[in-house]
């Protein structure tokens, strides 16, 4: 009688298979050994996550959807991040990806963990047919405020887009562009697109903040990004004001 695989063989095999109905699954399941059952358990959870993230991409991806049938392929989403923060500049993203483009995983880039963010930034690179950034900084967003710089930072990403959209899908806002566009509700979370964009936006970001950290230390802009958490509060009452802060903002008008 053969010896029964190792259950470490089994592990390695099984980390290569994402089928659940792989000959070689189905017959693991004959096995009674305790071991191997407990690989399949674990099989089974990863091929269930795998089809939710597939499933979830094809909920996102729906506004899109509607846009090909429409006859548009140039389908560009758009969002910012930094509306909140005390300090640093409001960034936008534009992401214009392919028809056929799948990057299981996409959501609002709040919803995801830094290293997800990184991950995907990684993957969104690589298979965006176009990636544009807008940047508007504290001084201008006190000139005109945080709502028409988010727009304007919008504006920019969309213009430095290395191919011209045929469509916008738009997280709450409307653009003022003679292109077809759609504004969505908390798109980041409902459209693949523009959560490609948030997440664009969010890590170009985050590494802008942990710039500025270094240059101005003690707010603990790599962790906080600007927002007024009780680090960046103390900080300001101690050291004052620099030169990333937004003067309109409360409480930093107080320190001006």
């Amino acid at each position: 009688m053969d010896k029964p695989e190792s259950i470490a063989k089994i592990k390695v095999r099984l980390a290569e298979i994402l089928d659940e109905k792989h000959p070689y699954v189905e017959s693991l399941r004959q096995d009674t050994r305790q071991g191997v059952q407990k690989l399949l358990q674990q099989f089974d959870k990863k091929i269930a996550k795998a089809q939710q993230l597939v499933n979830k991409y094809q909920e996102m991806h729906s506004f899109e959807e509607v846009a090909l049938n429409n006859g548009y392929r140039l389908i560009a989403g758009i969002d910012e991040v930094g509306r909140g923060p005390l300090a640093g500049p409001v960034v936008a993203a534009a992401v214009i990806l392919a028809p056929d483009t799948v990057i299981l995983g996409l959501n609002d880039s709040k919803q995801l963990s830094a290293q997800n963010r990184e991950n995907l930034v990684k993957e969104i690179e690589e298979k965006a047919l176009a990636i544009g950034i807008g940047v508007i900084e504290p001084a201008e967003i006190d000139r005109i405020n945080i709502y028409q710089a988010s727009k304007q930072a919008m504006i920019i990403a969309v213009e430095k887009l290395s191919v011209t959209p045929d469509y916008l899908l738009i997280d709450a806002m409307n653009l003022p562009l003679a292109i077809p566009q759609e504004k969505i509700i908390k798109g980041d979370a409902r459209s693949v697109s523009i959560a490609a964009a948030s997440i664009i936006a969010k890590v170009y970001r985050d590494d802008l903040m942990a710039e500025y950290d270094q240059q101005y230390p003690g707010y603990g802009f790599t962790s906080n990004a600007g927002y007024g958490t009780k680090e960046h509060l103390n900080a300001l009452e101690k050291q004052g004001i620099t030169p990333i802060h937004r003067r309109s903002f409360s409480p930093v008008a107080n320190y001006v």
